[in-house]
Parts: C-alpha cells; structure tokens; sequence
C-alpha cells in the first residue's frame, strides 16, 4: 500500500513538471539521432535509423518520416522456438507487464518493440521506451517485465528500474 502511494504521488509530481515545463520541439531524425548519441557514443546511422548498445544489448531504431514513426526493436530470437505456451506468456506480458514495449513478431524472429509516432515522441519518452525494450528483451523467459512500473517485494524492480534511471541520467544534458 505505501509503495501505490509512492507511486501515486511520483506520478502526480511528473505530471505537474510537466504541465509547467517548457514543451519540447518536435521529435525529428536529427534530435533523435542527438539523443541517441548520447546515449551511446559509439551508436551508427544506418539508412532511417541507428544501431545503438545499450548496456550489452545492441537496439535497433528506425524511423519513418511519411508515416510519423520510429520503432527501436531488440532481437530476442527464432519464433520457430515459440512453443504456444510461449506464445501465449508473451501476450499475457503484453497486457500487464511490459509497459509501453510490446513483444511482437515479424519475419521469423521473436522482438522486443517499442513504437510511438516520432514528431511526438519527447526525449523521456524515448528513453524510458528503449529501457522497457531492451528489459522485455533480458526478461524474456522470466519475468517478461518493461521494468517500470511493477509492485512486489524482490530485488528485480530496482535493478530493472535502474536501466530506466541511468539512460535519463544520461539524456539530462540535452
């Protein structure tokens, strides 16, 4: 009960800052590539998008402007593997556990997905939607969890959570 009222009051708080915050320009191909960059250094351009690690995970991120999309995407692995027991965990997750990040597939292969309209999409947003990426990716097969938002007494919410803090710490600066 004291952490939903945690919660609760981090979630009015956020909420506040940003009715009163300056509102941020339009997410473009260059200001994500900025943001990405900074996220990771060593992150190349390829064709729409860019191939970034975060942590020991490499994220796909693609956009594309006519249709106002970007997608970053993690290859989990084979959808030939997928037993409907598997199958059937990931659209549970889908539901109730993987916040903004969804499990999906396409062209044989099990991903870990995030994807928002790009002119809206703020510099928190995507950031927090690469961190839910790429630990719906890691939790694959346990705990099937974006990280952000989970209520129980273990350790793996903080260290999920902790993706989460260190990829806005590092977008701070922009």
């Amino acid at each position: 009960m004291i952490r939903l009222a945690l919660l609760m009051i981090f979630l009015a708080g956020s909420a506040l800052a940003q009715e009163t915050a300056e509102p941020e320009p339009p997410m473009t191909y260059e200001r994500l590539g900025k943001i990405i960059f900074a996220l990771d250094p060593d992150a190349k351009p390829f064709g729409p998008g860019f191939e970034l690690k975060v942590g020991d995970v490499t994220v796909l991120v693609v956009t594309d402007i006519n249709a106002d999309r970007m997608r970053a995407m993690v290859a989990i692995g084979s959808a030939e593997d997928l037993s409907p027991a598997d199958l059937e965990r990931v659209m549970q997750a889908n539901f109730d556990s993987t916040l903004d990040a969804r499990y999906a597939l396409a062209n044989g292969i099990l991903w870990a997905a995030y994807i928002h309209p790009l002119s809206r999409l703020d510099k928190n947003q995507l950031i927090s939607g690469l961190a839910q990426t790429v630990n719906i990716a890691k939790t694959y097969g346990t705990l099937y969890t974006g990280g952000a938002a989970e209520f129980g007494g273990g350790d793996s919410q903080d260290l999920q959570r902790d993706l989460i803090e260190e990829l806005l710490k590092k977008g701070e600066e922009i």
